[in-house]
């Protein structure tokens, strides 16, 4: 070796010292530092701890310090709940795999979550730890937090693994014993769960929190008695809460002992779960209160029940149809049965159910199906019942009472048993006077002739003959009617029954239809002579014998029967007068008869008759030579009723007055307004006519014919034709020959348009066509008969033009029509008719106010029928309705009820319900809904606006399942309805919602 060499070996060797001696100093002072480091982590200053640790781990000398320095950084990490503390550990773990901290860390960490009660964190970690490096002597503390941290995250098998590894701990074995139990307890193992609570139950950590669970268990387990010892004995050391549960743990043993007695005030303690209780706990203080006869307080629980649907429900609504039942409430036990039917959780009580549920619909009629249909659907169902005999029977019985005939004969059709067919004889003859009642004449009829034809029961037989022929009689079918009439009378059983003893009067009126006078008269007599009694229709069989005398010309009869009706004077006693006054004419007795004209013109100053009076006294003084008191008076006749139909006549016979006494010129005027403003009438005819003669007479031929062609209805050289065209229609009319009748008179229009006979060949086309029911083709003809001066044909051609108009909604051609038919209608009843439809047709229109002024001016007049009458009621109450105007309404709905029929009295019934509600009288309310839906159950729309009254009355009386159980079924089973389901939707929610805030098994869209 060099010298130089030795040189550097020397200073390398010294270099090397110095730099272990650098190393040295720097490793003691980390030394220092990371003790300080554990100091500060032992205190739990882990911030300060983290930092120091973090210093030290930058300038590590090896890795030994500086994995145990990332161990530690982590640890702080994990205490100072840092968000990258998890990273830490496990970047520890990566960083450093060969660490002897490793499991350490894991473990650690997983400590430290489990001490502060993050066991899902402390669950993660632990299931990291190699279980194998655990130390022996902190093996019980791991399987006892990795089991409890199990627990408490859900996994009881794998709890139930670590925690029996430490039932013998003498540190941790009572716990896992408590906690192994109570996993049993939760999992209905509640065997294993007494055996393990019984190891530790003499513990006092245990003691009270095991009070409850044992005396549960024990319930569970059906050892009552044992729980009602083990809940009493813990009730004056627990807790508000705690004190509530084991009420119901007490309450729920004495009631499966069936000492309901002593379970009521325990149930009655039991607070609910977060204050709410659910059906079931309704459903055993119900009972309780049932089986202790209680049943007012037995069903103020168990019409808590809502919305339940399982077998607590079901014998909770069949306890409750027995507890309404048992106070006469057959209503609500109605819907309870129903409601308990409907299920088949029990099928003895669903049977029991359906024949109670069956039995009072037929004693008080069904609000949500017909009584047939429930007992037919009840021997359906159970079609072997000991109860077959019995239901048939009210089957049967049921068709009659339930007067839901239309559906009775649709159920009844096809039955051949005797005593189905003496029902369905029945059934139709009820039907067959509802239509009759509603106008349906043709229906009607075939109706009493099925009733006649079954032939089952004679009084049935017998009436139906009786109602054949009175709608026979309506078609106009006089001579069928009257053999129907005549049968009836002949039949033994007819003088059993009301409708004979009007039958003498029928008959008369069916003579007098025919014109066979002779027939009528008599049989009017003979109903006189055995119904002085019945003054109403004796005043107008004297009436109507009368016109038989006087069509008959036996004056002198008709002078006798007239003075008989106005005797009476119930009546017409204007037109009695007026006929009498006529009749004197006829028998030569003229100052008699003008006399009564006088009188009748003074004491009837509001007759439709008045203007016929006029014009027949101004008649009488031209007979008597009277000419000027004749003049006044047809000049009075023209001042006064300028619409009636003898003005074009009063000037008529004025012009021929004045022709015949030669003073020409007032003829001539006199006549030409007669032709010019009544063109086209007989009357016109005559007048030119005669205006003809009187030009020949004065010489101004020339002067006549420019002023008749100034008349667009006369040709005078087409004359002979023009009659003799006419001629032709008119006998195919008068031989009822209507084709060969509509042919010709068409004819006759297209060949003279305005000719002499254009306004009477109009009117009998119109009557044709309408005849052939070609309503359309009908309706110019009519129209053009209107459009004309009033004639003969005017008041019939408005009518038959209104009801057209009426027919097809046509409101607003129709009102100005009836308004003049108002006004101008020389017969009483086209006045009702006119103001009749006006009524109905502002109320169409929703021109209330009008419809109402109509409606008060029907009633006014006293000889209206009762479907008019209760017509009239029924809009000023529908219109009082939409106006607002409550009051009213129910003013004229309460008259409605007492004379209306049909649907007008299931609507009238409906608003007396309706109003009792809004009076707060519930329970009268439901009386009327109830008759709702027993009398009228054909009549559905009223019977679900009813129902959903009762709903609400029943809510107002806190009684929620009827309110509940009601609304729902009227959703289900009216859906057609949908204003009525949109109402009951909104008042189950708000009366669920509310009810979900007590009990817990009610659901609420608002919850």
């Amino acid at each position: 070796m060099t010298l130089r060499n030795l040189s550097f070996l020397l200073c390398f060797v010294l270099f090397t010292s110095y730099l272990q001696a650098q190393q040295s100093a720097t490793y003691t002072s980390d030394l220092v530092d990371y003790q300080k480091a554990l100091t500060l982590y032992n205190n739990k200053q882990y911030q300060a701890a983290q930092s120091l640790f973090e210093a030290i781990k930058n300038d590590a000398p090896n890795e030994t310090l500086e994995s145990d320095c990332a161990y530690y950084i982590a640890n702080c990490a994990v205490r100072l709940n840092q968000q990258n503390a998890d990273d830490l550990i496990q970047d520890f773990v990566e960083d450093y795999p060969t660490s002897t901290k490793r499991n350490t860390a894991f473990l650690d960490v997983a400590d430290y979550y489990f001490a502060n009660a993050k066991f899902a964190y402390a669950r993660k970690w632990y299931e990291k730890v190699d279980e194998n490096s655990i130390a022996r002597s902190e093996r019980d503390k791991f399987n006892f937090n990795f089991g409890y941290s199990l627990y408490s995250t859900g996994n009881e098998v794998g709890a139930n693994k670590y925690l029996n590894r430490v039932v013998t701990s003498k540190d941790y074995g009572s716990q896992a014993k408590y906690y192994i139990g109570f996993m049993a307890y939760e999992g209905d193992d509640y065997a294993k769960a007494n055996e393990y609570f019984d190891q530790v139950s003499d513990e006092d950590k245990y003691k009270e929190k095991l009070s409850y669970y044992q005396a549960d268990l024990n319930f569970k387990l059906g050892k009552f008695d044992k729980a009602i010892e083990l809940a009493k004995t813990q009730m004056d050391n627990s807790s508000l809460q705690e004190q509530s549960e084991l009420s119901k743990i007490i309450g729920e043993s004495y009631f499966n002992l069936e000492q309901y007695a002593e379970a009521i005030p325990y149930l009655t303690n039991y607070k609910g779960r977060r204050g709410k209780w659910n059906n079931v706990d309704y459903y055993q203080l119900g009972y309780a209160h049932f089986k202790q006869d209680d049943f007012e307080k037995a069903i103020s629980e168990f019409n808590k029940i809502i919305d339940g649907d399982n077998a607590v429900a079901q014998n909770a609504y069949y306890h409750l149809g027995e507890s309404y039942i048992n106070l006469e409430k057959k209503q609500e036990a109605l819907n309870a049965f129903r409601n308990a039917s409907q299920m088949d959780y029990d099928l003895k009580i669903q049977e029991d159910a359906w024949l109670n549920y069956a039995k009072i619909s037929y004693e008080i009629g069904n609000p949500y199906q017909s009584v047939p249909q429930v007992l037919t659907g009840y021997l359906e169902k159970y079609p072997e019942t000991s109860y077959n005999e019995e239901i048939e029977t009210l089957l049967i019985d049921s068709y009659i009472t339930s007067k839901n005939y239309k559906e009775a004969i649709k159920l009844l059709e096809g039955k051949k048993s005797f005593e189905n067919r003496v029902a369905y004889q029945k059934v139709a003859f009820y039907r067959g006077l509802e239509v009759y009642n509603e106008g349906d004449y043709s229906k009607a009829k075939d109706l009493f002739k099925a009733s006649i034809d079954e032939a089952k029961d004679v009084v049935f037989t017998s009436k139906a003959t009786f109602w054949k022929a009175e709608t026979d009689y309506h078609l106009s079918n006089f001579d069928e009617a009257l053999i129907g009439f005549k049968q009836f009378k002949q039949q033994n059983e007819s003088a059993t029954v009301s409708e004979f003893s009007n039958i003498d009067y029928h008959i008369a009126y069916t003579y007098f239809k025919l014109k066979n006078y002779n027939q009528a008269t008599s049989s009017f007599r003979t109903f006189i002579a055995h119904h002085k009694n019945d003054t109403l229709r004796s005043n107008d069989a004297y009436l109507r014998l009368g016109d038989g005398y006087f069509v008959s010309s036996k004056y002198n009869e008709a002078i006798e029967a007239y003075d008989k009706a106005i005797g009476i004077n119930e009546i017409e006693s204007d037109y009695a007068f007026f006929q009498k006054t006529m009749s004197y004419g006829y028998v030569g007795q003229s100052v008699v008869k003008d006399k009564g004209l006088n009188d009748f013109i003074q004491e009837f100053p509001r007759s439709s008759l008045r203007d016929d009076a006029i014009y027949e006294l101004a008649n009488s003084y031209i007979k008597s030579n009277d000419t000027e008191k004749a003049m006044a008076m047809y000049n009075r006749l023209i001042a006064e009723y300028s619409n009636s139909v003898f003005v074009s006549k009063a000037l008529l016979r004025q012009g021929l007055s004045y022709y015949n006494s030669n003073d020409n010129e007032r003829a001539l005027t006199k006549l030409k307004k007669v032709a010019n403003v009544y063109p086209s009438t007989p009357e016109a005819s005559q007048a030119v006519a005669t205006a003809r003669l009187i030009y020949i007479d004065l010489g101004r031929v020339d002067e006549y014919a420019a002023w008749v062609r100034t008349l667009d209805y006369v040709n005078v050289t087409d004359a002979e034709l023009d009659n003799t065209a006419y001629l032709a229609a008119e006998k195919q009319y008068l031989d009822s020959n209507t084709d060969g009748a509509i042919r010709q008179f068409n004819k006759y229009l297209n060949e003279f348009p305005n000719g002499l006979h254009a306004l009477n060949s109009h009117f009998y086309l119109a009557e044709l066509y309408s005849k052939k029911d070609l309503s359309e083709n009908a309706r110019p003809h009519y129209e053009y008969v209107v459009l004309k001066q009033k004639s003969e044909f005017t008041e019939q051609a408005i009518v038959k033009l209104s009801e057209f108009y009426l027919n097809t909604n046509n409101w607003d051609d129709a009102i100005p029509l009836l308004k003049r038919l108002e006004n101008e209608a020389d017969y009483p009843q086209n006045i009702i008719y006119a103001q009749s439809n006006l009524m109905n047709a502002y109320y169409q229109k929703q021109n209330y106010n009008e419809a109402v002024i109509f409606a008060e001016k029907v009633l006014q007049n006293t000889r209206i029928d009762t479907k008019v009458k209760s017509d009239a009621q029924i809009i000023i109450a529908r219109s009082a309705i939409k106006t607002g105007d409550e009051a009213k309404a129910k003013d004229a709905y309460a008259k409605v009820e007492k004379i209306a029929s049909g649907a007008l009295a299931a609507e009238a019934l409906f608003y007396n319900g309706y109003f009792k509600h809004k009076d707060q009288k519930y329970e009268a309310s439901n009386t009327v809904i109830q008759k709702l839906a027993s009398d009228y159950s054909s009549y559905k729309y009223y019977g679900a606006k009813g129902l959903v009254v009762m709903a609400k009355n029943y809510d107002a009386l806190g009684d929620a399942f009827q309110a509940t159980y009601i609304l729902e079924s009227v959703i289900t089973k009216f859906s057609e309805f949908t204003d009525v389901v949109t109402e009951a939707q909104s008042e189950l929610e708000k009366i669920k919602s509310i009810a979900a805030k007590t009990n817990a098994s009610v659901e609420s869209n608002q919850n």
